[in-house]
């Protein structure tokens, strides 16, 4: 397992400690701060932890002097752990929605998406560029694979749940629904543009594979955020929070 540790705030720590605010066992822990390598969002280079997500979530900690550890992890089990609230533990670049905020903490905004689009294989002439997102959500002929646990952002979320387009969810990452999109075994997955290039070539497959429809109405991309347990106090993330840009 990576390590990156940066400087403590052992007086902050020992404050929360006094006022009952953090357990003994928690009062002098590092976060858990949790990472999926997901190019072009988070991806390891070198040792150390980049990318749209990565660099600015890895910059705030440092900044703001709070002590953390890097852990791959997969995102699945990320949500998990925050939700659980066990430890003191930060995922990055998660979307916030209703249900998040329920039991999770979440800073600033750290990187804004361009707006999404639908992936489908290539001869899938069904998928087309330049619809409407409603016309394609309300396509029952179509069938959207989803992520379990995954938010594509409130709007898109709202209309999933208004429109109920048939679905077809998995528990396995992009590489792997990029395949299952390929087989024909579901017809589009919702992504951000940003990721497309860097999906394609981890999955090693031909761009020509792959048909791109942008939609006539698409939404705003989302906010990414830094994602944290309940037990992750809020004097560390209104600290997180002085230094994002």
């Amino acid at each position: 397992m990576m390590t990156l540790k940066s400087s403590k705030n052992p007086m902050l720590r020992w404050t929360l400690l006094i006022s009952g605010l953090l357990s003994p066992a928690l009062a002098f822990a590092q976060i858990a701060l949790h990472y999926n390598e997901r190019p072009p969002y988070l991806v390891l280079k070198d040792g150390q932890l980049t990318g749209l997500t990565g660099s600015p979530a890895v910059a705030a900690f440092k900044a703001a002097g709070i002590g953390f550890t890097l852990h791959f992890t997969p995102t699945a089990r990320q949500l998990a752990m925050i939700k659980d609230n066990v430890g003191m533990d930060c995922g990055i670049g998660w979307f916030k929605n209703e249900e998040r905020e329920v039991f999770a903490r979440f800073t600033k905004p750290i990187y804004q998406d361009r707006p999404q689009i639908a992936l489908a294989a290539a001869r899938n002439s069904k998928v087309k560029d330049g619809a409407t997102v409603e016309s394609v959500l309300g396509n029952k002929g179509l069938t959207l694979l989803v992520k379990q646990g995954y938010s594509y952002g409130k709007t898109l979320d709202a209309l999933i749940t208004r429109l109920q387009p048939v679905q077809h969810a998995v528990a396995v990452e992009n590489v792997q629904m990029l395949k299952i999109i390929l087989a024909e075994r579901a017809d589009y997955m919702l992504i951000a543009p940003e990721e497309v290039d860097g999906l394609i070539a981890a999955s090693d497959v031909s761009s020509a594979e792959i048909r791109k429809a942008s939609f006539s109405n698409a939404p705003n991309g989302e906010n990414r955020y830094i994602l944290c347990s309940k037990n992750v106090p809020d004097e560390t993330i209104s600290k997180l929070n002085s230094v994002i840009k």
